[in-house]
Parts: C-alpha cells; sequence; structure tokens
C-alpha cells in the first residue's frame, strides 16, 4: 500500500478516533454533568439527613431530660403521697373517735388506737378479724352493755343492719356507761367505712336538759295549782265583799253611806280585774288561753261596751264619740268575750289617762279588715316608750302617769289577744296630746251570716245644730248613710230663710232652745251628745239604730201619757213556789246568797255540803240547784253525780244545777259541765246574773218567783 493510501487511511482513522474522541468527551461531560448533579443532590440530602439526624439526637437529649424530670417529679409525689398518708394517719389516731375500714369482705383492714381502745387490748382485735367476730367480741367481753336483751339478739339485730343498703346510725351503751353512737358508710368499691363518736357528754346533757324540763312542768303545774287554789280562795271572799256591796246599794243611805258603799264596791271590783288579768296572763304565758268563737253582733258588743264605759266620762267631765261604721259585718265569727275585753281595756284606758278632752272610738270595715281606733286628748306617750308598754308589767314610768294605778298586764294580754285572733295593734302618741290606739282584726263574718242590712233612703233634708265639730262629724256621717243631705250650723243664730229642712237635729251642746216660727211644720230631734243623762231623744252614744228609729216616723212628737194600771195578780192560788236547794258552806256567802234572793216569792233551803244537798234533793224534790264546788265532806261534783244516779234510778226527769264556783282557770268550766251540772256562773255572784239563770230555769207550770212578772 502506498504511503498516500496509509495517510488517508490514517487520516480517516484519525479523523475517526478525533470524532470517537470528541463523542466519547460529549458522553463524559454530560456523565460528568449527571454525576455533578446527582452529586449536589445527594450532597443537600446529606445536609438533610444531617439535620434530621441533629433534631432527632435533640428530640432524644429532651426525652431523656423529660424522662428524667418525669422521675423526679413521680419520686415527689410518692414522697407526698406518704407524707399525706402518714399525717392522714396520724391525724385519725389522734382522734378521740373511733376510725376503722373493712373491706368488701367484711375484714378489718385497719382502725385508729381510739376504735382499738374499747376493745381492751384483746389480741384478736387485729387486722383481719371479720366484723361477726367483733360483735362476738363485744357481746362475749362484755364490752357492751346489753341492757338485759340476749347476746344472740343484739348480734343478730346488727349484723341485719350491717347487710342492709342502708346502714341507719345507731346508739350503743358500754359498760362503763360510755354512749357511742355508730356511723357506718359503703365505698364504692365496696369497702364500709366506721365511725364510733363518743356522745356521752351530748347523751348527758340531753338528760340534764330533760329534767329540768321535767322540773320546769312540775313547777309550771305547781303555779297553775297555786294560782287555781288562790283563785278559789280569793274569789270566795270577794263574792261576799262584792255581793254586800251590791246589796247595800238596794238599801235606803244618806250619801255619806253610799259613798262607803260605792268606795267598797269600786275597790272590790278592781281588785277583782287585778286577779283577773293576772289569771289572763297565767294562761297565755302557758299558752293555754283557748279562744271560743261564736257568732255575735259585733256593732252591738260596741255600744253596749261604750254605754257601759260613759259614766266613767261624765266623772271626769270628758266628751266621749262614738262611730261604728254601718258596713261592719251584722254576725261576726270570733270569742265575743276576748273582744269585749279587748274593746273595754283599751276604751278604759283611754279614760283613765285622759284628764281632760274627749275619747273617742271609731269601728270601720277596710277591705277584708275591721279596723277600731281609740283616740284620747290625754297624756300621751314617749315615742320610745310606743313598744315598751305592750310588755308585761311596763309601764310609763313618768311624773305624769305615777298618779294612775295598774297592774301593766293589760296591753300585753290586750296585745296577745288581738294577735291570737289573727289581727294587730299598734299606737302613735304625741306627749301632751293624747294617743291612738289601732287594732285590726280579719273581716270574719259568720257562716250563714246575712250582708249588712241595707240602710234605708230617706228623701229629706235636714239641718245639726252641733258646735261640737267631732260630734257633729259623727251626725253627718251618720244622716249621709240615710241618703239625707245635712246643713250644719253651730247655733241657731246661724239659721237664716235660705236653709231648707225637714227636720232638725240639735245637739244638747247647742245650749239654745229652738226658734219659735219656722219649725211648725218641722220636727225638731234633741240629739244628746254629752253625757247627761237627764236631757230626753237620741240617747248617746249615738247609733245608726235610735236615727233609724227616729227618722222613720220623722221625728215624732212625745206620746201622751198613758195611766199605768196596777198590774192585776190572776195567778191561781193552787200553783205552788219554786223550790230552791243552794249548797254553799262559806256562811259569808249564804248570807250574800239569802239576802239577794229574798224578794223573790220561792222556797229557799240552803245547806252546808254537797252530802246534804243530797240528802236535800230526795227530801225536798227540788225545781232548781245551786251547787258550790269545793265543800268539805262531799264536793259539788260527787254530789252532782249522786244525784244524777238517783234521778236514773227513780227515772225522774234532770233537775238544773247551775254551779257557783269561784274555780275560773282554763278547763274549770269544761270539767265542771262534765260531771253532770248544767250550768256555770263564776263567783263573785251577780244579783242579775242569779236572778236571770232563776227566770231562765223556772218551769212553767208553778208560781212566778218574781212579784212583778205576770205567771
Amino acid at each position: 500500500m502506498d504511503i498516500v493510501k496509509k495517510l488517508a487511511q490514517e487520516r480517516r482513522a484519525r479523523l475517526a478516533a478525533e470524532r470517537l474522541l470528541q463523542q466519547k468527551q460529549t458522553e463524559l461531560f454530560a456523565a460528568n454533568k449527571k454525576l455533578g448533579a446527582h452529586a449536589r443532590a445527594l450532597s443537600d440530602d446529606l445536609v438533610d439527613k444531617q439535620a434530621e439526624v441533629q433534631q432527632v439526637r435533640s428530640e432524644a437529649q429532651a426525652l431523656a431530660g423529660e424522662n428524667t424530670r418525669v422521675k423526679q417529679n413521680l419520686a415527689v409525689a410518692e414522697f407526698q403521697v406518704q407524707v399525706a398518708e402518714r399525717r392522714l394517719w396520724n391525724s385519725i389516731q389522734t382522734v378521740e373517735d373511733g376510725f376503722a375500714v373493712f373491706d368488701q369482705n367484711s375484714k378489718l383492714v385497719l382502725a385508729n388506737n381510739a376504735y382499738i381502745a374499747a376493745f381492751d387490748g384483746l389480741e384478736e382485735m387485729c387486722e383481719g378479724i371479720s366484723y361477726p367476730d367483733v360483735l362476738r367480741l363485744l357481746t362475749d367481753e362484755g364490752i357492751i352493755d346489753l341492757e338485759g336483751r340476749a347476746p344472740a339478739d343484739w348480734r343478730e339485730d346488727m349484723l341485719d343492719r350491717w347487710q342492709s343498703n342502708a346502714l341507719e346510725p345507731m346508739v350503743v351503751k358500754l359498760w362503763n356507761g360510755m354512749y357511742i353512737k355508730a356511723i357506718d358508710r359503703r365505698g364504692s368499691e365496696g369497702d364500709t367505712v366506721c365511725l364510733a363518736l363518743d356522745i356521752t357528754d351530748t347523751i348527758r346533757y340531753e338528760a340534764r336538759l330533760e329534767r329540768e324540763r321535767l322540773k320546769a312542768e312540775s313547777a309550771n303545774r305547781a303555779k297553775s295549782a297555786f294560782l287555781a287554789n288562790m283563785t278559789h280562795e280569793l274569789r270566795t271572799p270577794m263574792n261576799g265583799v262584792v255581793g254586800m256591796a251590791e246589796l247595800l246599794g238596794d238599801t235606803d243611805l244618806n250619801d255619806e253611806q253610799m259613798l262607803y258603799r260605792d268606795t267598797i264596791h269600786n275597790s272590790a271590783t278592781a281588785l277583782l280585774s287585778i286577779i283577773n288579768d293576772v289569771l289572763d296572763f297565767s294562761k297565755i304565758e302557758a299558752e293555754r288561753l283557748v279562744l271560743r268563737p261564736d257568732p255575735f253582733d259585733i256593732a252591738g258588743s260596741i255600744q253596749e261596751i261604750s254605754t257601759l264605759l260613759l259614766p266613767s266620762t261624765t266623772e271626769k267631765s270628758l266628751k266621749f264619740y262614738l262611730y261604728i261604721d254601718p258596713n261592719l259585718p251584722g254576725t261576726y265569727h270570733g270569742d265575743s268575750g276576748r273582744f269585749r275585753q279587748i274593746l273595754t281595756n283599751l276604751i278604759g284606758n283611754a279614760i283613765k289617762f285622759c284628764p281632760s278632752g274627749h275619747v273617742m272610738v271609731s269601728a270601720t270595715a277596710v277591705d277584708e279588715e275591721l279596723v277600731f281606733d281609740i283616740t284620747d286628748t290625754g297624756i300621751g306617750i314617749e315615742k320610745s316608750m310606743c313598744k315598751h308598754i305592750f310588755g308585761e308589767f311596763n309601764q310609763v314610768e313618768d311624773e305624769r302617769n305615777r298618779q294612775f294605778e295598774g297592774t301593766g298586764l293589760g296591753l300585753a294580754i290586750t296585745k296577745k289577744l288581738i294577735e291570737q285572733m289573727g289581727g294587730s295593734i299598734s299606737v302613735e302618741s304625741v306627749v301632751g296630746e293624747g294617743s291612738c290606739f289601732t287594732f285590726r282584726l280579719p273581716n270574719r263574718r259568720s257562716a250563714g251570716s246575712t250582708p249588712p242590712k241595707e240602710v234605708p233612703q230617706y228623701n229629706i233634708k235636714a239641718i245639726v245644730i252641733e258646735p261640737d265639730e267631732i260630734s257633729a262629724r259623727v251626725i253627718t256621717n251618720y244622716l249621709g248613710h240615710f241618703g239625707i243631705q245635712s246643713t250644719l250650723l253651730k247655733t241657731w243664730d246661724e239659721l237664716t230663710d235660705e236653709h231648707q229642712f225637714e227636720v232638725a237635729f240639735m245637739s244638747d251642746a247647742s245650749q239654745m232652745a229652738p226658734p219659735k216660727g219656722r219649725l211648725s211644720e218641722a220636727h225638731v230631734v234633741q240629739i244628746i251628745t254629752s253625757n247627761r243623762s237627764s236631757m230626753v231623744g237620741i240617747s248617746h252614744p249615738l247609733s245608726l239604730g235610735d236615727l233609724n228609729h227616729v227618722l222613720a216616723n220623722y221625728a215624732p212628737l212625745p206620746a201622751p201619757i198613758v195611766p199605768v194600771e196596777e198590774p192585776v195578780d190572776d195567778t191561781p192560788e193552787d200553783l205552788r213556789k219554786l223550790r230552791i236547794v243552794a249548797a254553799e258552806d262559806n256562811k259569808t256567802n249564804q248570807l250574800v246568797l239569802r239576802k239577794m234572793l229574798k224578794t223573790l216569792d220561792i222556797d229557799l233551803t240552803i245547806v252546808n255540803n254537797g252530802q246534804e244537798a243530797v240528802q236535800a234533793f230526795q227530801d225536798i224534790s227540788p225545781d232548781l240547784m245551786f251547787m258550790d264546788i269545793s265543800m268539805p265532806i262531799m264536793d259539788g261534783k260527787e254530789a252532782t253525780g249522786q244525784i244524777r244516779a238517783l234521778e236514773a234510778e227513780a227515772e225522774r226527769d234532770r233537775t238544773p244545777i247551775v254551779a257557783l264556783t269561784a274555780h275560773s282557770m282554763e278547763g274549770d268550766k269544761d270539767a265542771i259541765l262534765a260531771a253532770g251540772l248544767d250550768h256555770y256562773l263564776t263567783k263573785p255572784l251577780r244579783k242579775a246574773a242569779i236572778h236571770d239563770k232563776i227566770r231562765e230555769l223556772t218551769p212553767q207550770d208553778i208560781c212566778r218567783p218574781f212579784p212583778d212578772e205576770s205567771p
């Protein structure tokens, strides 16, 4: 081969090699580039892995530190728990009361020293002992005072209690006189926690209180018995004093003798009032005062009490005013006797503490209440003392009222009575100007009570001659209820031709006679607004009934005097006299009774005791008997029982027997009537009450005992 070919061949080979080299270089570059990229990726990944490793290492280190802290905290907690358990156990050990825990199998888990001490060092009393074995130790070792019960019975009852769902507390007595109160509670896991509380001091304190209570009750019974006995002993001589004073008033006495008689009677009545106050207060204090509600005419009671107290105002020259609302219930359901006592006390106090001026009583119906105002212009009461006066034995002690006597019980009793009736009382007062006592009661109409009667309306005009402002207001208010238009004048001098009227109401306070001439066709009604009973016309205190009676007749002129014929005694001569037997051991009271009945046309037999009363019943066959209760040999109750037995045996009609007794405590009346007596009168005896009872119980077929009454 020539050199040219070789050269060409070599050139081709070289070119091919160059191209191959270039290709390989390109491939190598691409591979290096790829390798570089991969290397960079590996490097980045390595960095990330290193960061993750570092983070993991950090977290591992943190977890290791946290684990260390947890272990440390756990150790601290375990130590604190041990301290708390130790303190709790030490506390339980120091508690004087017993503490124990039984598991769900009734095995003792733990118990403090106080619980174990009750067993006096018995080795069996330790952890693991069962509850039934504990009960056995208590009975076998005599730890429990079974108070006569059989040990087996006691253990059986205790096991029944232990196995019940509700573990009621119970008290047991130990041999040494200690009292333990067992309080047991079930836990959620079936464990039972037991507390044994030492209540010995409490039991002894309660026993002491019970002894004191019994002692107080005994003292209270002794006090009640003393009061009952003293009441009887006081009322027996008081019967002689009041009765004789009353009988003296029926004799011819000169002025000086009448003064002596009135002084005796008034003093005895005042003493009797004090006795009644003390008795009422003792009943209230013992919570034994019982109200006896019955239907009664409340407006009539107010009018009657005011009329009875009117003489007291006359003696002191006081003006007395009364206003009764026509809307008061026709029949009120309450204790009429206690209501009268309340009103009498308050009006009496108003008169007592009012040297001059006036006293006014007002009774009104407001919604569902009855409101009573008793107003006076008396000495008044300091504001700071207004509540004080309602206390027991409390009076306003100053120079203004030391002249007034009293027990200081009246207002206390009044307040208690009003509150017991469901009401309230208050007072407003200004020193030197007077007082106003206001009490309120629920408006309790009696069952079946009719509403207040409708007041008739009169289509007439009237004038009222009355200088007194309060009296004029009362009169015009009353006239307004009758629909009467009234013109108020102070004197007749104010009357002019312009005044049109058909009826003229003239107060006695006007002090002048009506003018002549104009009044020929008008009626003049004299209204007595002061306390002078010698006047004629409408009596004082003024009432709606009086006005209605006058208005219904247009104030008629006085009726002509008709001669009164002497009553003709047409009593048949064959009618016998009323036979009365009275049993009374006190000679003074026998005399009083004879004198009270001396004017009656009766056959009176007085005996000295119950035994004689029974004999007189058999011998005389009386129509009526008066029976004292406390008498020697045989008392009135026993005598009445024997008389009732004799009546039943002989099939005789029942003879009325009236108790004349000084017993007036709560329950005395019921006991006396339960013994067979029919009626009950308390001493001091009133002549009028005795006569009324005789009049009520006299049979129709015998001679009338009162000479002035027809048969």
